[in-house]
């Protein structure tokens, strides 16, 4: 089995499991996480900073590495902070391990249309039942099986009640209007990642059933537009709670959804 070992600070494997951005990332029995991107499969180790990725060196230099967005400094953006802001310094102490993944946008369009109205163990049973019934089998270097995501062209000529099996509800429809509208050419995605992030927002939010908080999710954990702030119920009684006045995005420009995803770890975590 091959294995890549490296020390990483600011990158905690169980606060980006639990960030609410990843929904196909589970921790194992023994500790260990296991991690499906597209069609690869990943079990990651850590101890305090030291992660043990257990994949070729190849694999982790062409793939892993840019999806864990390691090769960005996250201090830089935690170093500026305001020190009398004790609310987000709090919130970023805690959540001090988490990086903005760069993940599939066909991925991130299905699983936050599924998230509407719905909760982080509810939206990866639903994501598991589809990548089961509509994805293609593989094994993982040990044998078992997993699946990868189904593709556009998987669910684009299904009946619009069809994904009510894997348990999406009214957001079936949702996913299978989308699947067509890409499938059929009447939006590309290497378009919409091509553009900047309002101009891709704009784009996303002529989807059916994505709205504003939506295509802030998407353009934030598929297209790392890290401007992007989603603006959901708990980061909703944030703000009020601690930003009356509105949040100081200015002061954070070009990186809020950092911010904004302390925030939401801190409130989620908080709730437990």
């Amino acid at each position: 089995m091959q294995e890549v070992r490296r020390q990483l600070d600011y990158f905690d494997i169980s606060q980006i499991c639990d960030s609410g951005q990843c929904f196909r990332m589970s921790r194992l029995e023994d500790d260990s996480y296991a991690i499906i991107a597209k069609d690869r499969y990943l079990r990651l180790v850590q101890n305090d900073n030291e992660c043990l990725f257990y994949c070729g060196e190849e694999e982790f230099d062409t793939f892993w590495k840019q999806y864990f967005d390691l090769d960005t400094d996250y201090s830089a953006f935690i170093g500026q902070i305001s020190p009398r802001d004790k609310y987000l310094s709090q919130a970023a102490a805690e959540g001090s391990g988490i990086r903005i993944l760069r993940q599939d946008l066909w991925e991130m369009i299905v699983s936050f249309l599924i998230s509407q109205q719905n909760h982080i163990v509810r939206i990866r049973r639903c994501i598991e039942n589809l990548c089961i019934k509509y994805g293609e089998e593989r094994q993982n270097f040990d044998g078992s099986r997993y699946y990868t995501f189904p593709a556009p062209e998987a669910l684009a000529f299904l009946d619009e009640e069809a994904l009510k099996e894997c348990n999406l509800g009214y957001r079936s429809k949702y996913v299978v209007r989308t699947a067509k509208s890409i499938a059929e050419g009447q939006v590309s995605l290497e378009d919409i990642k091509s553009l900047p992030y309002r101009k891709a927002r704009g784009e996303l939010l002529k989807l059916y059933g994505i709205g504003e908080k939506v295509a802030d999710c998407i353009c934030l954990f598929a297209l790392h537009n890290l401007e992007a702030f989603p603006v959901d119920t708990h980061i909703r009684q944030a703000l009020e709670a601690h930003y009356p006045k509105g949040f100081p995005k200015s002061r954070y420009k070009g990186f809020q959804g950092i911010m904004q995803q302390y925030i939401f770890y801190h409130e989620l975590m908080g709730n437990r």
